[in-house]
């Protein structure tokens, strides 16, 4: 009968340890979520910028979001010159400034929300968050006017960000490489698109295997 208590005691020793460890997890991962929620807020000054050229594929034109100075639109044919864009990368927290290789102006956003190409991509305002979505698309939110998002309607023109949710097709895009052109070091995956296919083709059975 004398080991029944000290029985319990170890066991209640050993579920106290546990809830200790488990505490002490939980609040290391929310440390972690607000050390890095608190960084990506601004641009890292201090890492190595890295420099892109590619296409953006607007899901709602079937185009690309071309840059003719202060004019933006995504209306841009597959490899042209006012389509090519340059981004700049911050190697933290996802932030890019997105210029137009052609025009070099940048794409930009006021405090009304409207989209416009300034040839000084410094500013706050010029500086868009890369959200990659569960449906492959990718989404660009304003780094300065949180919830506001890059987007074009159906004809191509420009959405205010105030009126811009992500579920929104008019703000998902499609990294794309310029037409003709294949670079290796990229580091991540472009995807082609096609109006007309959307459904993947079924497999014909091969008469030779059987």
């Amino acid at each position: 009968m004398s080991l029944l208590p000290s029985r319990f005691i170890y066991l209640c020793l050993h579920f106290l340890v546990l809830y200790f460890q488990l505490q002490e997890s939980q609040q290391s991962s929310a440390d972690f979520r607000f050390y890095i929620e608190n960084h990506t807020r601004n641009p890292d000054d201090l890492s190595r910028k890295q420099v892109r050229i590619y296409q953006l594929y607007s899901r709602t034109t079937g185009k690309h979001v071309q840059i003719l100075g202060k004019k933006i639109n995504a209306n841009g044919d597959d490899g042209g010159k006012y389509a090519l864009l340059v981004v700049e990368t911050e190697t933290f927290g996802s932030h890019i400034r997105i210029k137009g290789k052609e025009s070099e102006h940048y794409i930009c956003m006021n405090e009304k929300g409207k989209i416009v190409g300034r040839p000084d991509g410094r500013k706050q305002e010029c500086v868009f968050v890369e959200e990659f979505l569960e449906n492959n698309y990718t989404a660009l939110v304003s780094a300065k006017y949180k919830g506001w998002y890059l987007g074009f309607n159906r004809k191509g023109r420009p959405k205010k960000g105030s009126r811009t949710t992500q579920r929104q097709q008019e703000v998902h895009f499609m990294k794309r490489q310029p037409k003709g052109r294949v670079d290796p070091l990229e580091e991540f995956r472009f995807t082609t698109v096609t109006k007309r296919t959307r459904r993947a083709r079924r497999l014909k059975p091969n008469p030779k295997r059987n």
